[in-house]
C-alpha cells in the first residue's frame, strides 16, 4: 500500500536534486522501524513522509522555494484532497478488486518477497486495505460494499477532473517547475496510468484526461529515464514471457496453499490417541518391568 508514497518521495528527491540512494527490501519488517518509506542518513532514521520532506528542505533540497504563501496553502489542500479522494480508490483498485489483485498486485509483490512471506504478506496487506476502506468510507448511508465501491470511484473521478482542470496546459501545477504537489500527484497517478490492470474503470477515466497522462509521461521521461534500461524488442519479449511465467507460478503456489488450508479446516478433528503401554519380560528373569513404547 505504501508504494504510492514511496514513489511520491522519490519524485520529490529527483525534483529537488537530493542525492538519494534507493534501497529495495523484501518486506517492511526489515525496516529499522517496521514501516515504509524511511530515510536514513548517518545513523539518523526518519520514517514519516512529512518528516522526510522537512528533513530534505532543511538541507536546502526544497522543490517549493519559489512558491508563494498562497501556493503553499494550495499544495496542502490538494494533497489532502488526494488522500481523501484518490487514495481510497487506489487501495480498492489494486488491493480489493479481485481481478486486479490476483493478476497484478499479488504476483507483483510476491515476486519480490521470499516464501512463505510471499504467500502471507500480500494477503495481509489486502485485508488491511479492505478494513481501511470500510472504516473510512463504510458508514451510513453506505451499507454494502457495492455502494462503497460506487462512491469511492465517483469521488476519485471528480478529483481527477479537478486535477485536470487545475493543471490545464502548463507542464506542472505551478508553472514550469515541479513541486511537492507534482510529486504527490505523480506518485498516485503513475501506477494507475501504467499498470496492466484487468479491471480498468478508474484507469480508463484517467486516460480520458490527456493532460494528466502527458504529465505522468513527462515526469517519467525527464526524471526517471536513468532507471530505464534500453532493451531490444526480442529481449523485452523474453522479459514479458518470464514475468508471465512467474505470475502463473505464484498464483498456482498460492492456490495450492489455500486449498491445503481449506482441507485442513474441513478435516475431522480427533482427540489425541494415548500411547499403548506394554509389559515386556526379559528371558530368564523372574520379574518384568513396564516399558512405555515411544513412537
Amino acid at each position: 500500500m505504501y508504494f504510492f508514497i514511496c514513489l511520491s518521495l522519490q519524485a520529490y528527491a529527483r525534483f529537488s536534486g537530493a542525492p538519494m540512494k534507493i534501497n529495495v527490501i523484501d518486506n517492511s519488517w526489515k525496516a529499522p522501524r517496521g514501516n515504509l518509506p524511511l530515510l536514513i542518513l548517518d545513523g539518523t532514521v526518519i520514517s514519516q513522509p512529512a518528516k522526510i520532506l522537512n528533513f530534505l528542505r532543511k538541507r536546502a533540497y526544497n522543490a517549493d522555494y519559489e512558491l508563494s504563501a498562497k501556493e503553499g496553502a494550495d499544495t496542502l489542500a490538494y494533497i489532502a484532497l488526494l488522500e481523501e479522494k484518490i487514495y481510497p480508490a487506489m487501495l480498492y483498485t489494486f488491493w480489493v478488486e479481485a481481478d486486479n489483485y490476483y493478476n497484478v498486485t499479488k504476483p507483483w509483490f510476491a515476486s519480490r518477497i521470499p516464501f512463505p512471506l510471499s504467500w502471507y504478506l500480500p494477503r495481509k496487506m489486502s485485508g488491511e486495505a479492505f478494513n481501511r476502506i470500510l472504516l473510512t468510507k463504510g458508514g451510513p448511508p453506505l451499507y454494502s460494499l457495492t455502494e462503497v465501491e460506487a462512491q469511492i470511484y465517483r469521488d476519485a473521478k471528480e478529483c481527477l477532473n479537478l486535477l485536470s482542470t487545475r493543471l490545464g496546459t502548463t507542464p506542472f501545477f505551478f508553472g514550469n517547475t515541479p513541486t511537492t504537489l507534482d510529486a504527490f500527484v505523480f506518485g498516485f497517478l503513475a501506477p494507475l496510468y501504467k499498470a496492466p490492470l484487468p479491471k480498468v474503470q478508474l484507469q480508463d477515466h484517467l486516460k480520458l484526461l490527456p493532460n494528466l497522462c502527458r504529465f505522468c509521461d513527462d515526469i517519467l521521461n525527464c526524471y526517471f529515464r536513468l532507471n530505464l534500461s534500453v532493451t531490444s524488442p526480442a529481449s523485452q519479449d523474453t522479459v514479458d514471457a518470464n514475468l508471465q511465467k512467474l505470475t502463473q507460478l505464484v498464483n498456482k503456489e498460492s492456490n495450492l496453499i489455500e486449498k491445503m488450508d481449506d482441507n485442513l479446516r474441513k478435516s475431522p478433528q480427533h482427540p489425541p490417541r494415548k500411547l499403548t503401554t506394554l509389559k515386556l519380560s526379559a528371558t530368564g528373569e523372574g520379574n518384568s518391568s513396564p516399558n512405555r513404547l515411544s513412537p
